[in-house]
């Protein structure tokens, strides 16, 4: 019973540095790419809705996605994805809807505009 219980510590152990590190990997990924600022406030919000909601992302806020890049895009997720209130949350489902709103605005921004 007794070695019962120090695997279920170790395994504990193992997992809670898995994520401490995943998180400080992250952070420091955000970090030197500037991840934090280069989109503002409402789109931040716009994308956030879009991707742990129900929502859709208007065209200005896909422009500054794309401009934000795919790793930051990606890295913010994933620590988004980290922290305790959104638990609840299926990651799976989180990261198709990250991916599906990224190729939107890229498909989006690409495409060329309608002539007038």
């Amino acid at each position: 019973m007794a070695s019962l219980n120090v695997y279920s510590v170790l395994v504990v152990l193992f997992l809670t540095c898995g994520v401490v590190m995943a998180t400080n990997e992250n952070d420091q990924i955000i970090k030197e790419n500037n991840c934090e600022t280069k989109m503002g406030l409402p789109c931040v919000l716009e994308a956030f809705t879009s991707i742990f909601n129900t929502g859709s992302i208007s065209n200005k806020c896909c422009g500054e996605l794309v401009v934000l890049g795919k790793v930051c895009h990606s890295t913010l997720v994933k620590r988004t994805l980290a922290k305790p209130v959104l638990k609840d949350l299926n990651p799976t489902t989180i990261i198709a809807k990250s991916i599906q709103t990224w190729n939107n605005c890229l498909i989006l921004i690409d495409s060329p505009s309608p002539s007038a």
